[in-house]
């Protein structure tokens, strides 16, 4: 069997999704967020429903499809696109 037969044979289901998602920092002005491929630092100034978050719930949130990235313990949404193009969303805050 040739190598690539076996990495092919052994490289787990077709569609499964192995990329990390995670918060790889964290300082007193934002935090750096994994998704995929891609790292984005959200500072705090510009997220500041994140300043009162706990480390853990600042590092518990899930992707919702491959557009949304939500943190269920502070109950905010930020889509991925704004992340990438912040120029295109301008952020405005409720209290």
């Amino acid at each position: 069997m040739q190598l690539s037969e076996s990495l092919q044979t052994n490289s787990g289901q077709n569609g499964t999704d192995i990329s990390r998602n995670e918060v790889t920092g964290l300082c007193r002005d934002g935090f750096w967020l994994l998704i995929g491929d891609e790292e984005f630092f959200i500072p705090f100034a510009d997220y500041p429903a994140f300043f009162h978050g706990t480390v853990e719930q600042i590092m518990n949130f899930h992707t919702i499809g491959s557009i949304q990235i939500h943190w269920p313990g502070l109950d905010i949404d930020i889509e991925l696109e704004a992340l990438r193009k912040p120029q295109n969303y301008p952020l405005t805050f409720k209290e």
